[in-house]
């Protein structure tokens, strides 16, 4: 996978190359000081990984990724945790805080690794009665019924889908998703989740369970969900 650094500071670029230099899969490509260098490196080149400071002068991280229309894999690295809501709803790949010890470095290309490697993955949904799908990686087909997804996650260009034994990473966008499957039988709930209604056991305090597990509802959502699960 090939890389670039965005960080105003010298010496964290240095330990940033140094952990890069570390593991084989990691090529880096280009270091930059500033998001605006990023930005104009970004829409010429094709990169696939990103290590991106947040707090920089004239363009922060944020704004910068906010500001790609064609997003690669994305790390966020900062000295604090302010910005872990904002880092959650653009769905980057992590978010680590400084110092970047050489584990948590690990833990975080590991799963670029896991997005960059499933880029080939499509779905395909029978149009007829739409009981199932495929989710294609390479020549591999895996049929999914719809009845057994619970909730789909959206990660950037990516969605993880949960179904009641699994859990599959595809290449596609949570909108994408969202046009494929039944609208009566799913609600996006959240600007990065889309909810199987069928699955929700119980609604508390802004939160939809799927038996233990919690899958957060957006302000702006809460009325019509409760209007689809038929509240009494």
């Amino acid at each position: 996978m090939n890389c670039i650094i965005v960080d105003d500071n010298k010496m964290a670029r240095t330990a940033l190359k140094k952990l890069i230099e570390q593991v084989a899969f990691l090529e880096l490509q280009e270091e930059c000081a500033s998001s605006v260098d990023a930005y104009n490196y970004l829409i010429k080149e094709t990169v696939d990984l990103v290590f991106l400071d947040v707090e920089m002068p004239g363009m922060t991280g944020i704004e910068l990724v906010r500001n790609l229309e064609k997003r690669p894999i994305i790390i966020l690295i900062t000295s604090k945790t302010d910005y872990a809501v904002e880092a959650f709803e653009l769905n980057v790949a992590d978010y680590i805080i400084k110092p970047v010890t050489l584990s948590r470095f690990m833990a975080a290309v590991s799963k670029a690794k896991e997005l960059f490697e499933i880029k080939g993955q499509k779905i395909e949904l029978n149009e007829k009665d739409k009981e199932y799908m495929f989710v294609r990686s390479n020549s591999i087909l895996t049929k999914i019924k719809v009845k057994d997804i619970t909730y789909i996650q959206a990660l950037g260009d990516y969605v993880n889908i949960y179904t009641l034994d699994n859990r599959y990473t595809v290449h596609i966008t949570l909108k994408g998703m969202e046009e494929k499957l039944p609208q009566d039988k799913f609600y996006r709930l959240h600007r990065s989740y889309l909810i199987a209604l069928d699955h929700i056991d119980k609604v508390e305090e802004g939160t939809a369970f799927i038996g233990k597990h919690p899958v957060p509802i957006g302000e702006q959502y809460k009325k019509e969900l409760l209007r689809k699960i038929n509240l009494i």
